[in-house]
């Protein structure tokens, strides 16, 4: 299996699978030493995270724990199969465990919040929980996670209730999942192309505009020097920089939609899942339309993107 891995700073790695992105982090201290995945991709992607990791730490290698930056189907789909080779802690915010362990869904996706292909076509993607109650460990938000001592976790919601971000103050590098995009994940010919550009979280299934916004204002008080992004390619040094300065003084304007389902009033959620879902504002004859384009759409999507990825 040919190996597609990057490194984005020392001890870290990274490797796009469709597009997603998986990290891996070799620890220099902590439980075991050793190496921790954040996160795990889509459904599928187990084979290659076990071929990534065998690749850079060796035969019949495993994590001391997986951390799961939060658990839509993209960043969590493959979970599931790698606990049955890797019987592994599995940690995540308080707040996102409802999805984690059965309890509730995520809110739907919204394919009218605009911006490209990728918004039109997120109705196919599951909102579903699922249960890995057994591995499941909540974050210590105060001490962190024993595998990871020299990483800060930073709860950064708005994307999803528990979202997290991992970052490490000893060279400023920052894993910060969804809560930022280095790329246009609206757009397939971004996500296709790779095409660098930062950018706010995924719009379709942002349920949370104005948490959203604290939240990559955190992060870029932080002033991060790396920073590495469940969709798009690793950023630095003053593109990074720039690029996260200008988001978070104008995050309102450039990251939210005009209009959508969670646009003025966001989902509202708890530590047993979600409480309430705006009521959906799209006229039944315009969703038809859009579930008809988003069949054919996303048909195309995959099977150009198996062509690229072959």
């Amino acid at each position: 299996m040919k190996m597609r891995y990057f490194q984005v700073a020392q001890g870290v790695w990274g490797m796009r699978i469709f597009f997603v992105n998986v990290y891996m982090i070799a620890n220099r201290r902590g439980i075991g030493k050793g190496w921790v995945l954040v996160d795990t991709g889509i459904k599928g992607s187990a084979a290659k995270i076990i071929a990534m990791a065998e690749a850079i730490f060796g035969p019949g290698t495993r994590p001391s724990a997986i951390v799961l930056t939060h658990g839509h189907a993209d960043h969590a789909g493959a979970l599931p199969e790698l606990l049955k080779y890797w019987n592994v802690p599995v940690y995540a915010h308080k707040m996102e465990m409802p999805y984690l362990t059965g309890r509730s869904s995520y809110p739907p996706a919204d394919p009218e919040a605009g911006g490209g292909l990728m918004t039109l076509i997120s109705g196919i993607w599951p909102t579903t929980p699922i249960n890995v109650s057994r591995n499941l460990r909540e974050i210590d938000m105060y001490d962190g996670i024993p595998e990871l001592p020299e990483w800060k976790v930073i709860h950064t919601p708005g994307h999803t209730p528990g979202h997290i971000s991992l970052f490490l103050p000893l060279n400023t590098t920052l894993i910060a999942g969804d809560a930022f995009t280095t790329t246009q994940s609206e757009s397939a010919l971004s996500i296709l192309t790779y095409h660098k550009k930062l950018s706010g979280p995924p719009r379709s299934i942002t349920s949370d505009w104005i948490a959203a916004a604290k939240s990559v204002r955190k992060l870029a008080a932080l002033q991060p020097r790396i920073a590495a992004t469940g969709h798009g390619p690793v950023m630095r040094g003053r593109e990074l920089s720039t690029g996260l300065n200008l988001l978070a003084n104008r995050f309102e304007s450039i990251a939210v939609p005009q209009s959508g389902r969670y646009v003025g009033h966001g989902a509202i959620s708890d530590e047993n899942g979600v409480r309430y879902i705006p009521p959906y504002r799209g006229t039944m004859k315009r969703t038809a339309t859009i579930a008809i384009a988003a069949t054919v759409l996303s048909f195309l999507l995959v099977r150009q993107a198996g062509k690229i990825w072959s």
